[in-house]
C-alpha cells in the first residue's frame, strides 16, 4: 500500500478547505487543517508534512509571514501558496519567501492534486534517500565550481553549502542535464509548473534570476535568455 502524502492545509475560507480536503483525501492524500497563519505555524511544526498548501490572505498572520518563519528552520518542505491576487509582486514576494509553487483562485481541483503529487515526490525520495539505503543520495553534478545534489537539492561551492527549494532544484537540474543548450521555455513550464501561462512565465523568469544569484560565484557560469525561446545554461 503506498505512504499517502501528508499534506497541511492553511485555508482560512472553512467551506473551500473542506471542499479541498474531501477531494483530495480519497486521492490518496491525508490533509490536516489550519485556519489563519498562527495555527499553521503551530501544525506545521507538530506535524511535518510533505506538502504545505497555503491561502496567503489571512487573519492574525498571512501565508508569506507564516512561510517566512518556516524557511528560518526549514528549507526544503514544498510550499504551494494559494492567492486571489494575482499581480507579478505577489508571485515574487511568495517566491521570496520561500514558495515553490503559486495557484491563482479560483483553481481546479485536479490541477491542484497534480500539483501536490509532483511537489511530493521529491520531497518523499529525499527523506527515502535518508534512510538505510542513501545511494541515490549520493549522486552530485558537477556545475563549474559547484557541486549539486538534485536528490538533497544542496549546492555546494568550496565549504559552503545550501539547500534549495524544490523548484529551484527541479530547474537547475533541467538546465544543468543540458548544459551549453538552450532549453526551451515551454518544456520548463510544462515539466514544473503543469502549463505554459504568461503568469508561470513571469514566475519562471523569477526562478531563473534566484539560480543566477547563487552561481554567481563562479565567473564562468552564466544563465542566459535565449529570446523567445529558452534558457541556457553556459559552462566555459
Amino acid at each position: 500500500m503506498e505512504q499517502k502524502i501528508k499534506v497541511l492545509l492553511v485555508e482560512d475560507e472553512a467551506s473551500l478547505a473542506m471542499i479541498m480536503k474531501d477531494t483530495m483525501e480519497p486521492e490518496g492524500m491525508s490533509v490536516t487543517l489550519a485556519a489563519d497563519g498562527e495555527e499553521g505555524l503551530r501544525a506545521f511544526f507538530a506535524d511535518k508534512p510533505d506538502v504545505l498548501i497555503a491561502d496567503v490572505m489571512m487573519p492574525r498572520m498571512d501565508g508569506f509571514e507564516m512561510v517566512r518563519r518556516i524557511r528560518e528552520h526549514d528549507k526544503l518542505t514544498p510550499v504551494l501558496f494559494l492567492t486571489a491576487r494575482s499581480s507579478v509582486n505577489d508571485v515574487v514576494n511568495g517566491f521570496k519567501m520561500g514558495g515553490d509553487d503559486y495557484l491563482k483562485k479560483p483553481f481546479s481541483l485536479q490541477e491542484l492534486m497534480a500539483r501536490v503529487c509532483r511537489l511530493a515526490e521529491r520531497q518523499q525520495l529525499y527523506s527515502h534517500s535518508s534512510s538505510s539505503e542513501p545511494k541515490e543520495s549520493d549522486r552530485w553534478i558537477d556545475i563549474g565550481s559547484y557541486r549539486f545534489n538534485p536528490v538533497t537539492q544542496q549546492l555546494a561551492w568550496q565549504e559552503h553549502v545550501e539547500e534549495l527549494s524544490h523548484r529551484e532544484a527541479e530547474l537547475l537540474r533541467m538546465l544543468a542535464e543540458h548544459a551549453n543548450d538552450v532549453v526551451e521555455s515551454r518544456d520548463i513550464l510544462l515539466a514544473l509548473w503543469g502549463d505554459d501561462t504568461l503568469f508561470n512565465g513571469r514566475s519562471l523568469q523569477v526562478f531563473i534570476t534566484k539560480l543566477r544569484h547563487r552561481l554567481e560565484r563562479d565567473p564562468q557560469l552564466r544563465i542566459v535568455n535565449v529570446r523567445g525561446i529558452g534558457y541556457k545554461l553556459i559552462i566555459t
